[in-house]
């Protein structure tokens, strides 16, 4: 189509049907093809009205001003865009084209009552400023005043933090110098208030980046490291997350707000997000930072270097780290805590910096960006090698070790360089135990894969087994014995690929069970136990005994809510054997008999796989309270909680949820909660499953006491994706159940699930030829209808909507019949227009009728009769026409019944209906004689 005129005409349709995207697809064409000055203006009002709609008010108010532009007398542009500046808050603005309407149409009462509003608003805008303005003034005062009392202090800086949150409060703040007393707050070295300036200061820059960048200038990079490399987690963890705010900006992320000419400056973001990656990578390798100061900044660099979205071709932040910072990772990833020379660590850095290492190199695009981050490595590592000197090339092994947590198949090149396999052995076999420990920790990263392993398997084993027999130290005993773990478990699930002899693989189990429950070897080394049983318990009799023994899990459970999260992984592991959450092909038995006669291996089952162990290890793990476990595992706010490891907590939480007895209990101990970051971000599998289980819990739980407060509206989303024709029957069905129970809590719940665009979904839905799935959309249509815009969506013209709600009454389905009528009912209730429309969209809309009044079902009779009432309300014609048919015969039968409790909801409507008959004259009272 080339004619504006006809897009306009187009676009006005779409408008009218409440699509607000054709519209301004419609509208946006036109004005590209318009030559005519008086219809672009038209077309950009008309668009400005598509945006109001569409919520995004800068746009709104653009394309009334270019409408404006063309005729300042358009007083409909000069509303629309009066409207726009209201919510975005520019009220004097507003008020003034208000003024300007007012003035060209005064008897507009519309206009009138717009004008009073926003002299109101305004009016309390200055109020409010001025008051803000003396209370910021007396925060300070007393925050500064040493004299002031300890709970005024303690008040006035909650406060200020609540106002920093606040537009109008971070302006008056940031107006009145307030930048520079938040620095004085900081300089006093007290804890709490420097606490209250480093909050309020993150509030301030929260989705504004001209106020964040000249934060960022006016405190100094510098100063902020040096704050985050204190030894105070709070003061750290603030910190970082001010230099996050400040990034988010930056990088043109996180919440954004519109404020008028900020757009206008241009700033160049680059130089400025250079300086803090670079301040960040010295930070790695300085000895003055603490070792939560350094996990901040690697959290940081893992957050905001690799790209989000693979689709963006832009991964210059990871090159220059690559080649800036490289080397400063690899120096981290080789520090020996063991070691004097050791930099401050926690427990959680070096596998921090492994996870960097390997988002980085995940995040490469092509061959010779990867050959140089391998020639980094390598040529750093080899410096580091030197058969003189120990203590260095213990670096270079544990550098490797590192890598091999990190990019696995980098790691396993590196193991092939000229002389580390050798110098690894040599450690095996030294005499101190520092060189033990490194060597065995090698080994064991080393031994990952099964095609790797064969070599380790072969020379490995032997070293470990004299290891473990040789030493006295529990910490190197450990590490041998799960290295054997892992050796163990190459065969993974397969009862028949055992790589032990028999038993043997549950002694090792049972010692590594003794290891996790003694309290006496420290944090670090029992890590290992619950590592070696992640492999173990690969084995069906490993499982079984793990989740009988409650000491040990409830030691494992212990682990996991520590500040260690480098044990996440290891218990995630774990609890997917005991649940059996993960993937198993399905063997095709024609396949199985064909390999048998070919004498290829075939995977065996272990009897204790089956269903029935399975659901008992559940309910064990659910009576030791893994729900609170994982609920803890899911808030650690750390790079180590991957990607990999949210999508196996996820499966998890998945078997959990399979028994409807057990939902309650998992809610009641924060599972519901925990399931909804897992649900939002991590591997698509992994959003999938928690998906799926935020859907079991969904369809037959409170919402209010499952999901309290807000957070009921996160859980729409995850439910939304699941109504996905690439998604299976179940998660299907669930998730429409769930949806179900949402859409009949409040209108709110309604609106938030037709904004993640679930309504044509639901309706295909209705579609199905699967009963279950049919019903379980047309139930939850029957709970949306009662939304205004769910209803405009049935009025409006050249839809099939209200033909398929009237086709399925007449299903032979009960339950659909009762969702269906249900809708029909109210949509006939709500809107007259309905009334008539129903008789047009289908010649068999009397039949289904009259079905659904003489239907054996008290429910369905009901929702029948009510909608034979609304028919008979709307319209005297309709009225007539239902008169004349067998309707009335109908309506006389059961209005002429005698009083009866159990029906007598339905009596009265069928009464209803003939008196309103009678009203109209259509039909007499029966004689008195």
């Amino acid at each position: 189509m080339e004619d504006p005129i006809q897009l306009k005409e187009e676009g006005n349709k779409y408008f009218q049907a409440s699509d607000y995207e054709k519209a301004t697809q419609s509208y946006t064409q036109a004005i590209k093809l318009n030559k005519d000055k008086a219809l672009q203006a038209v077309l950009y009002r008309n668009r400005a009205a598509c945006f109001l709609k569409k919520e995004e008010y800068a746009k709104a108010a653009s394309d009334a001003s270019r409408a404006i532009d063309i005729n300042a007398s358009d007083i409909k542009a000069l509303y629309r865009r009066s409207q726009a500046l209201e919510k975005l808050g520019k009220l004097d603005q507003a008020f003034k084209d208000a003024q300007k309407c007012a003035t060209i149409e005064p008897r507009n009462k519309n206009f009138q009552e717009t004008l009073r509003r926003l002299g109101a608003d305004i009016q309390e805008k200055l109020r409010i400023q001025f008051s803000t303005d003396l209370r910021v003034q007396k925060m300070f005062e007393i925050l500064l005043d040493e004299n002031s009392e300890k709970e005024k202090r303690e008040k006035a800086a909650n406060n200020l933090i609540v106002l920093g949150r606040e537009e109008a409060g971070a302006e008056r703040i940031f107006q009145n110098n307030g930048v520079s007393l938040l620095l004085q707050l900081i300089e006093t070295k007290n804890a709490e208030l420097i606490l209250a300036a480093v909050r309020t200061l993150a509030g301030m820059c929260t989705g504004h980046k001209a106020r964040a960048t000249a934060i960022l200038h006016y405190l100094g990079i510098d100063n902020i490291c040096m704050w985050m490399s204190v030894d105070n987690e709070e003061i750290s963890l603030a910190v970082c997350n001010l230099l996050q705010t400040i990034t988010d900006c930056l990088l043109g992320q996180g919440k954004e707000e519109h404020h008028g000419k900020e757009e206008a400056v241009v700033l160049d973001t680059k130089k400025d997000l250079r300086m803090i990656t670079m301040r960040l990578l010295e930070m790695l390798v300085s000895k003055n930072v603490s070792g939560q100061g350094r996990d901040r900044a690697l959290n940081l660099l893992n957050k905001n270097i690799p790209r989000k979205d693979l689709k963006d071709h832009d991964n210059s932040r990871t090159t220059f780290v690559i080649d800036n910072g490289l080397k400063k990772i690899l120096k981290v990833v080789g520090q020996i805590p063991e070691m004097p020379d050791c930099l401050p660590l926690t427990e959680n850095t070096q596998l921090t910096a492994s996870v960097l290492l390997n988002k980085l190199y995940d995040d490469l695009r092509c061959d010779p960006e990867r050959d140089n981050y391998r020639v980094i490595c390598e040529e750093y590592i080899k410096s580091k090698i030197d058969p003189q000197d120990m203590d260095k090339t213990l670096h270079a092994i544990q550098m490797v070790s590192g890598v091999l947590q990190g990019p696995f198949d980098l790691g396993n090149k590196l193991l092939g360089m000229k002389g580390v396999m050798e110098m690894m052995v040599a450690l095996c076999g030294s005499e101190r135990e520092i060189d033990q420990l490194v060597a065995v920790e090698a080994l064991i990263h080393a031994s990952t894969k099964l095609s790797r392993a064969t070599f380790i398997i072969s020379n490995g084993v032997a070293l470990l087994k004299e290891i473990y027999k040789k030493t006295k130290n529990e910490k190197i005993k450990i590490r041998a014995l799960v290295g054997l773990c892992k050796l163990g478990s190459a065969g993974g699930t397969d009862y028949g690929l055992r790589q032990f002899a028999e038993g043997s693989t549950e002694k090792l189990a049972k010692q590594c069970r003794k290891w996790l429950c003694n309290t006496s070897i420290d944090a670090r080394t029992r890590k290992w136990a619950v590592e070696g049983l992640a492999y173990l318990t690969l084995d069906a009799d490993v499982k079984d005994d793990f989740v009988e023994d409650e000491p040990a899990l409830q030691a494992m459970f212990e682990l996991a809510k520590t500040s260690d999260k480098t044990i996440l992984y290891s218990v995630a592991s774990a609890l997917v054997n005991c649940t059996n959450s993960y993937d198993t092909k399905e063997l095709v038995p024609e396949l199985v008999q064909l390999a048998k006669f070919s004498k290829q291996h075939v995977p065996e089952v272990h009897p204790k796989d089956k269903t029935d162990f399975v659901v008992k290890r559940v309910k064990r793990l659910l009576k030791a309270g893994v729900v609170s476990a994982l609920a803890c595992m899911v808030k650690a706010d750390s790079a180590i909680l991957t990607d990999q490891s949210k999508e196996l907590i996820a499966r998890v939480f998945l078997a959990l949820c399979e028994d409807p007895k057990d939902r309650g209990t998992i809610v009641a101990q924060g599972g519901g909660k925990a399931l909804i970051p897992l649900a939002l971000e991590g591997t698509d599998v992994g959003k999938i499953k928690a998906s799926h289980a935020l859907a079991k819990i969904a369809a037959i739980s409170n919402p209010d006491m499952a999901f309290p407060g807000e957070r009921v509206y996160e859980v729409v989303r995850p439910l939304v994706s699941l109504l996905n024709t690439e998604r299976d029957g179940l998660q299907n069905y669930e998730a429409l159940l769930g949806l179900t129970n949402f859409s009949g809590r409040s209108d709110k719940l309604r609106m938030k699930i037709i904004k993640e665009k679930a309504l044509p979904d639901i309706e295909n839905y209705m579609f199905e030829n699967h009963d279950q799935l049919r019903q379980a959309a047309t139930e939850c249509m029957c709970n949306l209808v009662v939304n205004k815009e769910v209803q405009e969506r049935f009025v409006a013209d050249g839809n099939d909507r209200l033909k398929l709600v009237v086709l399925l009454c007449g299903e032979d389905d009960e339950k659909v019949q009762v969702a269906a009528a249900g809708a029909l009912a109210m949509l006939t209730a709500a809107q007259k227009k309905l009334c008539s429309k129903m008789t047009e969209v289908t010649t068999q809309w009397l039949e289904i009728l009259q079905r659904l009044c003489l239907h054996d079902n008290m429910k369905v009779q009901h929702r029948g009769l009510v909608i034979a009432f609304n028919l008979i309300s709307a319209d005297q014609e309709l009225a007539k026409k239902l008169v004349e048919s067998e309707l009335l015969e109908i309506l006389t039968y059961i209005g002429k019944q005698a009083d009866d409790p159990k029906k007598q909801h339905i009596i009265n409507v069928a009464r209803d209906c003939l008196t309103k008959c009678m009203d109209y004259g259509l039909i007499k009272p029966l004689s008195q004689a």
